[in-house]
């Protein structure tokens, strides 16, 4: 077969065999592809260090008959988060993206919109505050894969939530006023509500210059992380790392 290329995001690399690398790949034409790297260990000339975790490269790669896995011919760096000085929040923040893209995104599924999501949020954690990009990243996520309920009425009884408070829990779905939220629910800010309005309404760039500290936007964070790990039946690895900050 020809060989593929494509657009790319380098979400996670696994040793495989002695100098072979498993890479996932997010690419933009096929969504997540997975795909072995042979002597990837070795070759800087095919590789170099465009496999570490969220470079954003062209990579070439071909399927094969009754393969699961494709085979990485090789990867050309566009961008690389290596290419600027990278603290440990800052790692956190990239693992937790990658993660997040990993474990929702099924395979095989191109998704050009949230493709640009992360181009956008990656470039963005390169500089400034972490904690609005990942806001930014995982409001939009959440909403790109369906599964983000309305955050303007209750979930119960359809009342309107505006100007009112707004309540959510582990076992349930959707927001809830103060008369049907259940016991040991916990408040989204209607701060946070407006937050995320404006962010349905305007790029991340707008946002870029806000230097916004770990306590901004915290509660719309927890929110949208029980969705996901509601979703994939698991806790999120980075998620821990990321309260540690």
């Amino acid at each position: 077969m020809s060989l593929k290329q494509s657009e790319a995001i380098v979400l996670r690399t696994y040793p495989l065999r002695e100098a072979d690398l498993l890479v996932t790949l997010f690419t933009r034409t096929e969504g997540k592809v997975k795909g072995v790297a042979r002597a990837a260990k070795k070759s800087r000339r095919r590789f170099g260090g465009a496999l570490e975790p969220l470079t954003w490269v062209r990579a070439y790669y071909e399927d094969r008959e009754r393969q699961e896995l494709a085979r990485l011919d090789s990867c050309d760096i566009l961008e690389s988060p290596l290419s600027t000085l990278v603290d440990y929040p800052r790692v956190v923040a990239l693992e937790h993206v990658a993660e997040a893209l990993d474990e929702l995104l099924p395979d095989r599924e191109a998704n050009d919109a949230i493709y640009r999501l992360a181009v956008s949020v990656l470039r963005q954690l390169r500089t400034g505050s972490i904690w609005m990009a990942l806001t930014y990243f995982q409001l939009w996520l959440v909403r790109l894969v369906g599964f983000l309920p309305e955050l303007s009425a209750c979930g119960n009884c359809g009342q309107s939530l505006n100007g009112s408070k707004a309540f959510y829990h582990a076992l349930a779905d959707g927001l809830m006023c103060g008369q049907h939220k259940r016991l040991a629910s916990s408040e989204l800010s209607a701060e946070s509500r407006a937050v995320a309005l404006q962010m349905f309404r305007l790029p991340l760039e707008s946002f870029a210059a806000e230097s916004w500290t770990s306590a901004q936007g915290a509660d719309l964070r927890r929110f949208l992380l029980q969705i996901i790990e509601r979703h994939i039946e698991k806790k999120l690895v980075t998620a821990v790392m990321l309260n540690k900050l």
